[in-house]
């Protein structure tokens, strides 16, 4: 019996605008607006919209059809205010109670590595958030990039979370395999769920890329590779940016037909099944205990924090936001804090990144900056204007 879980990544960070030494002192506004809000509503139109009109036609169709999601507070946030009709259509989709939603870090941040009280903070937030729109209080946890390792499986256990998803990166699994329920080292009773990456990005990279072997990708060649599963595993897990649909995957390239005829021919198999996190949680035991001690994540073949924390310029900027926690907190400025946090988002660091990675022009066309060192100098520029915010607080 094979478990398929469909989990879907939701999120657009608030990007910076070209925020020059001028502006230091005399404007904190620091985002991009008109960028923000297009490509937000680009996004909308081309993939929010129509998949999910799609997915709720399945559910109608297949009862046995199920899936999950996770929204970054941030991208609540700026569907509430710019494209309320995406928004209800995924308050929709969770009214089904066949589509779970998990919690993450609201801001979409790396606080854990940097500041647990902060992390912990941004998760009750966004738990907060996901039980005021969708009526829904999560029981397993998404952090940020699928970034995982032993300590952050205790610290989600402890906070009440019952799972915890994860990159299934062969240097950790080793011999074996990404399709089966695994126990955190560090865990009494959490459950780890890994993302089958190879299955997953045919899907969200590999779908268009004509070279590929295996193009085209259909759902029956597809089902065929999931039933193969059968025997050798208890749940493939599907984890993707929910953008693949439309968005990163044009509607020419035919993925939202491969979607709309997936569940069918998974369904075909008598031994398959679709489950969300949770069910998947309570149905099966731990095959095994996983030591992850360093932390991975699902960027790039590196599966690291190569993306956001690989070069010096990265380090400083993230090193300086988060050294300023403390004076920030104490001001008691409710915008200080609400722009500080924006700035927390991962993205901010993935812009500043100068190595090559393969999942790039996925990324590229969502960037507002012309270099790496145009994102730093902006972010450097803004930290030093928050400085002085603080100062003028403090008097």
């Amino acid at each position: 019996m094979v478990n398929v879980c469909l989990y879907f990544q939701v999120h657009q960070p608030y990007r910076i605008r070209n925020y020059t030494v001028f502006d230091i002192g005399n404007s904190s506004n620091y985002f991009n607006d008109e960028k923000n809000v297009s490509v937000l509503k680009r996004v909308a139109e081309k993939c929010y919209l129509p998949a999910n009109r799609l997915l709720l036609e399945l559910l109608e169709k297949h009862p046995e059809f199920k899936a999950s999601f996770s929204f970054s507070g941030v991208v609540l946030e700026q569907l509430e205010t710019h494209a309320p009709e995406a928004l209800q259509s995924f308050k929709e989709l969770a009214a089904t109670k066949r589509v779970e939603i998990l919690d993450e870090t609201y801001h979409h941040s790396l606080a854990f590595i940097y500041s647990k009280k902060e992390f912990e903070e941004q998760v009750k937030l966004h738990t907060e958030k996901v039980r005021k729109l969708f009526g829904q209080k999560p029981t397993v946890f998404r952090n940020t990039e699928l970034i995982y390792n032993n300590e952050l499986a205790a610290f989600a256990e402890r906070m009440g979370y019952k799972g915890i998803l994860a990159e299934g990166a062969d240097h950790i699994l080793g011999w074996r395999s990404p399709n089966f329920v695994y126990k955190p080292k560090t865990s009494n009773g959490m459950r780890l769920l890994l993302k089958n990456y190879r299955l997953s990005d045919d899907i969200a990279f590999r779908f268009s890329e004509r070279s590929w072997p295996e193009w085209p990708l259909t759902a029956d060649k597809f089902a065929r590779w999931v039933n193969a599963v059968n025997g050798n595993g208890n749940c493939v897990n599907l984890f993707m940016d929910y953008e693949t649909f439309g968005e990163h995957q044009w509607a020419e390239t035919g993925i939202f037909d491969f979607l709309r005829h997936m569940p069918a021919e998974i369904l075909r198999h008598p031994d398959n099944s679709f489950a969300t996190p949770s069910e998947i949680v309570k149905e099966h035991e731990p095959v095994a205990e996983l030591d992850v001690h360093n932390l991975i994540s699902w960027a790039d073949v590196e599966r690291d924090l190569s993306a956001w924390l690989g070069n010096s310029m990265q380090q400083a900027a993230i090193r300086e936001l988060y050294r300023m926690e403390s004076e920030v907190k104490a001001s008691g400025d409710k915008k200080l804090l609400e722009d500080w946090r924006k700035l927390q988002t991962s993205d901010n660091f993935y812009y500043m990144c100068t190595k090559w990675f393969s999942d790039g022009d996925v990324h590229k066309y969502f960037n507002p900056y012309d270099s790496p060192y145009d994102a730093f100098m902006s972010f450097m520029n803004i930290i030093n204007d928050i400085r002085i915010r603080i100062k003028k607080r403090k008097k």
